[in-house]
């Protein structure tokens, strides 16, 4: 009897184990499996264009990760992606990068990556940065500056500002996933389509229709 209990212990163990590796982008299964963009088959990820059709040009990608981009908009921070969309050779491989520039104050506002953790490296300025964790919300945060990294798990939500007033800021990203997604909180419950309903939200956050009604029209004038 004690026997069998052990063995039952055991495969659960081996079956909680199995399901936290899955939940990871998949292990490759050979060297390389550079994306077929054009591909008709659907899989979790991308179909592995031909290795014979495979060359040194599907390992580079030309992504001027040193020139600043735009942020004149309402944020006041832009983010360049290059992840398996951009880049087919990330296919498989389980990892992405990204640049973000920020004006002088400016944010990039409370989001999460659902299938990724974020290693981000401050290459100029002073940022403050954070994320909140599962309930009961507790808020790790702090200021980095140039040359400091700070990493983000996996679907928290997190954020990075700007703290100076007169220079722009510029950091990079590491992400555990060749394709990490990103729901940004406040597009997401403001601005889903369609619209969550008005009922939930102001319920959900104890205040009057009018301000959830004033909070969507923000949303969408503001075209965040």
């Amino acid at each position: 009897m004690a026997s069998s209990s052990l063995f039952l212990l055991g495969a659960l163990l081996v079956l909680a184990s199995w399901q936290a590796i899955v939940a990871y982008d998949p292990s490759p299964l050979q060297d390389f499996c550079v994306a077929d963009m054009n591909s008709p088959v659907r899989v979790n990820g991308f179909a592995c264009k031909n290795p014979m059709d495979v060359s040194s040009e599907d390992f580079f990608n030309a992504a001027k990760f040193d020139m600043p981009r735009n942020t004149f908009n309402k944020l006041g921070s832009n983010v360049t992606n290059l992840n398996v969309m951009e880049f087919p050779g990330l296919n498989t491989l389980g990892i992405s990068l990204a640049r973000i520039d920020y004006a002088p104050m400016g944010v990039n506002p409370p989001h999460i990556h659902p299938r990724a953790t974020e290693l981000l490296t401050v290459l100029e300025g002073t940022l403050y940065v954070g994320f909140v964790t599962s309930n009961p919300n507790k808020l790790f945060s702090k200021v980095v500056c140039k040359g400091d990294v700070f990493v983000f798990p996996k679907a928290m939500i997190h954020f990075q500002m700007n703290l100076d007033h007169d220079k722009p800021a510029v950091a990079q990203s590491a992400l555990s996933s060749q394709n990490p997604g990103v729901i940004t909180i406040v597009s997401a419950v403001f601005g889903s389509q369609p619209p969550i309903s008005d009922d939930v939200l102001t319920k959900a956050f104890q205040v009057e229709k009018k301000l959830i009604d004033w909070l969507q029209s923000q949303f969408w004038e503001n075209n965040y």
